[in-house]
């Protein structure tokens, strides 16, 4: 099972930005479809305009569907899902953009949850232009959470040297420390310790979680949410289990390297766990829903008007969103196989007749 080839889906995101270039030169390597079958959501006519900005590219062979059950497993296939009328402005957010970003991220997901693709990789998205289209989700992370009906979900930004979450994701600033709760710093800890097993196989997580408050809130000098919020959570998972530690002040922690001790951090909002994620790790970092029943990723930039059309894009986030995909993927089915082997090893066991401690039936 672990060997067959998976099928990657691939959302276009904003055709007005980098989306199809980072998509083609991350595809435009003949050997990647001996190891995964690529399917894109969006536009041929839109795939080949922007093929043919990019200078020195190789050949690619496309495959043009209706549907990834239709898929070619040598080839680059792209699912036809918007108008033939569709078009690009580069560099231009607009309307017409969004309206086909939410028609290629739709199509994708519910041929997702029919099994027809195993994982799925989301180009960049303009939040603002998709709202004006009745896209009543504040990123991919909100709206998948809400497709596949579960309860919470974290955003989890990973690289080989460096994984963080966040407890808040999407919202103004100003609303942080109202939405920041007990439950939910333990909510997104058990996801995350959940997620570093199954999905990344590390057998005994450590966790490390960050302050609010500037130096850790100072003793209440600067706040209080580490001693009646934050520090009560870490104590709360500690007792199921979950190794947690903290809270730490970020500028020290991130500043002396500390994170390079944990297997990962619990950032409280968005911009303390993303800023320095992104200056470590840029290039090769990438966005993780942890906690859906399917496996999402995306590159962990935005859609980059100002390089649109220009063949400035570097595809490697877009790579590693696509190879971190294919692994978690196969972790998952790894960690599953030897769960359900344990799981049948303990039922041989509990019907052996006379296993020691059991009573005979006379």
């Amino acid at each position: 099972m672990q060997n067959r080839k998976p099928v990657v889906g691939i959302t276009q995101g904003d055709g007005n930005g980098i989306g199809y270039e980072v998509i083609i030169k991350a595809l435009a390597d003949a050997r990647v479809l001996d190891q995964f079958t690529p399917v894109v959501y969006g536009s041929s006519k839109i795939f080949g305009f922007y093929k043919k900005t990019i200078h020195n590219l190789e050949h690619i062979d496309t495959n043009v569907i209706l549907s990834a059950k239709d898929a070619h497993n040598k080839r680059v296939n792209i699912v036809n899902c918007l108008q033939d009328n569709a078009y690009v402005e580069p560099g231009q957010p607009n309307p017409e953009a969004g309206k086909y970003a939410i028609k290629s991220l739709e199509t994708a997901v519910q041929e997702l949850k029919e099994g027809y693709i195993d994982v799925l990789v989301t180009g960049p998205i303009n939040k603002k232009v998709m709202s004006t289209q009745g896209f009543g989700f504040t990123g991919h992370t909100e709206f998948l959470e809400d497709a596949f009906g579960v309860k919470d979900v974290t955003m989890f930004m990973v690289s080989d040297n460096l994984k963080i979450g966040v407890v808040t994701g999407h919202i103004p600033l100003k609303e942080v420390p109202g939405s920041i709760t007990q439950e939910k710093i333990l909510s997104k800890l058990r996801l995350m310790d959940a997620s570093l097993k199954r999905d990344f196989g590390v057998d005994q997580p450590k966790i490390a979680v960050l302050s609010l408050n500037p130096h850790s809130g100072d003793g209440g000098l600067l706040g209080d949410e580490e001693q009646t919020i934050i520090a009560p959570a870490v104590q709360a998972a500690q007792a199921e289990g979950i190794n947690a530690f903290g809270p730490y002040s970020p500028d020290g922690f991130f500043g002396l390297g500390n994170y390079s001790r944990f297997d990962a951090t619990l950032a409280m909002y968005h911009d303390q766990g993303l800023a320095p994620f992104k200056a470590i790790a840029f290039e090769e970092g990438v966005n993780f829903t942890a906690g859906l029943p399917v496996v999402r990723t995306s590159p962990d930039h935005g859609t980059a008007y100002e390089m649109a059309g220009r063949d400035e894009a570097n595809p490697r986030s877009m790579m590693s969103a696509i190879y971190t995909a294919i692994d978690i993927f196969r972790n998952r089915q790894a960690y599953d196989e030897l769960l359900e082997g344990k799981m049948k090893e303990r039922v041989l066991e509990d019907s052996k007749p006379n296993k020691p401690g059991r009573p005979q039936i006379a």
